[in-house]
């Protein structure tokens, strides 16, 4: 072999050798981030296929695009006032349901009737159309309207349906189901019902529900990656560091608040074919949600301000950017002036007896 043909075969086994080179380290660069080895990492992937946590907010708004003509999009107007039909805060509470936000029906007995006989009264199904339908008893030894007990006596009962939520206001045809259970329940414990006036209390359910609509706020902010993707043990890795655990669903996780049963704080979502993919590893997720459905969660735990370092902190371990569902960068003084747009919602939401986390606002935004 002539010195040129050996010379040649070396140059060309070098260059084959140079595009090896570049080929794998575009491939490592463009391959997805993995987790860093961690004993914790195994047990929050663990919990993410196997946790069966509670609810989760799961919800995609764009909080720069604030309107009143859609009830899933924050609307911040503190000086809307309630309209005239939103009863205001009396101090009145009689058990789970409240005159607020529930047509009552007073079922008053001719005798004692017992908790097991309630409970076997029941209707199959708590429900008229969309709204929640409750029943509560009067207890004889406490005084206090509950959820009939078996083994306890009750002097009366009444029936409820929630006038509005996040389906709508309650409507003639719910109301007129809410009676037929209330009726079926009354004439099984011997007792004599009492209803409001359907068009009165429907038209109630419409003010209630015009006011709870322009009243509504549900945010959330999108995580993209700048340059490589990320796998979901990574993404779990990160958050599980922030305080968010496995949701019922893969590529759901939740921060949770510090009271069991209680909807958590913020909810952060990704691709779930990633999660349930044959190998994970290999997913490649480019962006991430964060969300916190408002009304949900008590204002003590200030859920913005904690979404926000929440978004802000994975955007900088991450190598990633803070936007809205249209791509667009939050800024600084987007991010205040939301907080500060809440804040007057919080108040507002207050001063009608809707405090954000309550029951009653965690019912009527449901």
């Amino acid at each position: 072999m002539s010195n040129l043909t050996l010379a040649l075969s070396i140059l060309g086994g070098l260059v084959l050798a140079a595009v090896v080179g570049y080929e794998a380290l575009l491939s490592r660069r463009n391959a997805p981030r993995q987790p860093e080895v961690d004993t914790a990492l195994a047990d929050v992937e663990r919990s993410m296929s196997s946790s069966t946590d509670g609810v989760e907010p799961m919800l995609h708004v764009d909080p720069s695009q604030l309107s009143a003509h859609d009830r899933h999009e924050p609307l911040f107007d503190p000086d809307l006032p309630a309209p005239s039909g939103v009863p205001v805060a009396t101090g009145e509470r009689r058990g789970g349901l409240d005159p607020l936000i529930d047509v009552i029906a007073p079922v008053s007995l001719d005798s004692l009737a017992s908790g097991d006989a309630a409970i076997a009264a029941m209707p199959p199904t708590r429900r008229a159309g969309s709204k929640p339908v409750a029943i509560e008893g009067l207890n004889e030894h406490t005084g206090q309207w509950e959820s009939p007990v078996a083994g306890q006596r009750y002097s009366a009962f009444q029936v409820g349906v929630q006038l509005a939520n996040r389906t709508g206001a309650l409507n003639e045809i719910e109301y007129s189901e809410f009676v037929v259970k209330a009726q079926a329940f009354a004439d099984a414990v011997n007792g004599s019902p009492e209803f409001p006036e359907m068009l009165d209390e429907v038209a109630r359910a419409r003010e209630l529900d015009q006011f709870a609509s322009a009243h509504d706020a549900q945010l959330g902010f999108v995580l993209r990656a700048l340059h490589a993707a990320w796998s979901p043990g990574y993404v779990q890795q990160n958050a599980a560091r922030l305080g968010f655990v496995a949701g019922i669903i893969p590529g759901r996780m939740v921060l949770p608040t510090g009271e069991v049963g209680l909807p958590p704080v913020l909810g952060l979502a990704f691709d779930t074919q990633a999660a349930l993919a044959d190998d994970p590893a290999q997913s490649a997720i480019r962006e991430l949600s964060l969300s916190l459905d408002v009304p949900q969660v008590d204002r003590a735990e200030e859920p913005f301000r904690r979404m926000r370092e929440a978004a802000a902190t994975l955007a900088r371990e991450m190598d990633g950017v803070v936007t809205d569902s249209d791509g667009q960068l939050l800024r600084d003084e987007t991010m205040d002036v939301i907080g500060n747009d809440l804040e007057q919602l919080y108040d507002t939401l207050d001063a009608c007896d809707l405090a954000v986390g309550s029951p009653l606002a965690r019912r009527l935004f449901s």
